[in-house]
């Protein structure tokens, strides 16, 4: 197969026909990635840096999209929203193994609106906000007896309750993007 066919008159692969609107772009790439990756086509790589100029990178979850923004949930109390207080500044690395592509996104960090975040948190399962509540994030879990016992005593307060309090996860989660390179 001659691979020059494939090319666009820019000299471009198709998957880059798009050029004008980069984010409209990542909708379609985002798209293609929903139905060919195994697992998890909005995880991506979030990269921070902390107040001592030292970086750290961890895996989120893109929950959303709006105007060239895009959002994610951390918990406030994380060592990754301490790092976004200091430099409210990242840049997120998406890649789909499946259709070899990347896209690197760099850009401010403002919070989620709380109405959104809650919205958001109360759209997760019971067990999943459960969760939430009974970690405490960043800090060396005493033993799994005492999260299994923080579990239970949620459950027990939470029971009849259909939408309950978020517990501050979620309000450092909006990238609004700078820049987006696609590779």
């Amino acid at each position: 197969m001659n691979r020059k066919k494939k090319l666009n008159k820019l000299g471009l692969n198709d998957c880059f026909m798009d050029k004008k609107n980069p984010f409209q772009l990542f909708k379609v790439w985002m798209s293609k990635a929903e139905k060919t990756e195994i697992n998890d086509p909005n995880a991506l790589a979030l990269a921070t840096v902390n107040s001592k100029k030292q970086p750290s990178v961890r895996m989120v979850l893109l929950k959303g999209l709006t105007n060239k923004e895009f959002i994610f949930y951390t918990n406030l109390n994380s060592r990754k929203s301490s790092e976004l207080k200091a430099n409210p500044r990242a840049s997120m690395c998406f890649h789909w193994k499946s259709l070899r592509r990347q896209i690197r996104i760099d850009g401010s960090i403002s919070k989620v609106p709380s109405k959104v975040a809650d919205q958001y948190f109360n759209s997760r399962p019971y067990g999943s906000r459960i969760g939430a509540w009974a970690s405490i994030q960043s800090t060396p879990m005493i033993s799994r007896l005492d999260l299994i016992r923080r579990v239970q005593y949620l459950k027990k307060n939470f029971l009849i309750q259909k939408k309950f309090p978020d517990p501050l996860i979620g309000q450092d989660g909006l990238l609004k993007q700078m820049r987006l390179n696609f590779g």
